[in-house]
């Protein structure tokens, strides 16, 4: 059985509690008590969630667990000495350390992070890297393993975490055993964008919404404003001003960055070479698809497949690749 010990302290997030939810689907898909998850805070007692809601908890005490997680709240100071030195503690008898979104910082505090790579939620990730420069922070990623330490972004993050954790335990089909009762779609890769164009992008009228998706399901066309306009049913010049106004980008610059995430999906899969994807997605060659991953995310694809290969090996989990 493997044994969790989930930290929560003042303020704690609930939606931390989605990963315990995902261990204990875990068990009924194992018709076995595989997971034994125990709520710990410093004290032990109740302890108040963000949300108003209290949680019972038990102290940290001197029993060992397979697993440490670490919730996440609303605030990034909220370390302690107690929680540093349990922290401490734990590198030394637990199997891995977790901590989705600002449990990072608890992590940090206590120097666990010096000298790997980690992640965080997107809007904590600078204040992360300008505390602890130590850290090669990564925001631009949904989870990073690095050895036995375990971070994720915030919110949903948690979940795509905690399925990594069961694929690693027990393997692929019980993950996506779990990710189905869960009602989602398989875990994302761990060097999945925090980010997605379609969320940023967010056009104000359906005629733009509706060219933008025309776009996304044509990426590998040569989609030019004019093809773009006559779906919006505009002229080019009425699509393009009200395109810029309402997402804040040109057409061209939109259309290059759904190219770059779905690129990106591709090479997280790792089954298709650079030329391929390149092609697929309607950059027409690879060094025409690097300048675009360059001037977007600021690393080549080469870097992009090199981090989800580190994940996937990490998960004991490295699928063959064409790589040319």
């Amino acid at each position: 059985m493997h044994t969790i010990g989930f930290v929560v302290f003042p303020n704690f997030s609930l939606m931390g509690f989605a990963a315990i939810t995902a261990f204990e689907l875990a068990n009924g898909v194992l018709e076995e008590p595989a997971y034994e998850v125990t709520v710990l805070s410093e004290k032990g007692g109740l302890v108040l969630s963000s949300a108003g809601i209290r949680v019972q908890t038990q102290p940290f005490g001197d029993t060992t667990f397979d697993t440490i997680m670490f919730g996440s709240g609303v605030d990034i100071d909220i370390g302690s000495a107690a929680l540093t030195a349990f922290v401490k503690r734990s590198l030394e008898t637990s199997r891995r350390i977790a901590a989705p979104c600002t449990g990072a910082f608890v992590l940090a505090e206590a120097g666990a992070l010096d000298g790997r790579r980690a992640t965080t939620h997107w809007r904590f990730a600078n204040d992360l890297q300008r505390r602890f420069p130590k850290i090669a922070v990564e925001e631009d990623q949904i989870f990073i393993v690095d050895g036995p330490i375990w971070t994720s972004a915030g919110m949903t993050a948690t979940i795509d975490m905690a399925l990594a954790m069961i694929e690693k335990d027990h393997g692929q089909d019980v993950s996506r055993a779990v990710a189905r009762k869960l009602v989602i779609y398989h875990r994302r890769a761990g060097g999945q964008s925090q980010f997605s164009t379609l969320l940023d992008l967010d056009p104000k009228s359906d005629r733009i919404q509706k060219a933008i998706d025309y776009a996304n399901a044509n990426l590998r066309r040569a989609l030019t404003v004019e093809e773009l306009a006559d779906v919006a049913g505009l002229s080019p010049r009425q699509f393009s001003r009200a395109f810029s106004a309402e997402t804040g980008q040109s057409p061209a610059k939109a259309v290059e960055h759904l190219r770059v995430e779905a690129a990106r999906l591709m090479l997280e899969k790792g089954r298709l070479s650079l030329d391929v994807i390149a092609d697929e997605v309607g950059f027409s060659d690879r060094e025409r698809m690097r300048r675009a991953f360059l001037r977007t995310i600021g690393q080549p694809p080469q870097a992009v497949r090199r981090l989800s290969r580190e994940t996937r090996g990490a998960l004991g989990r490295v699928e063959p690749e064409l790589v040319s």
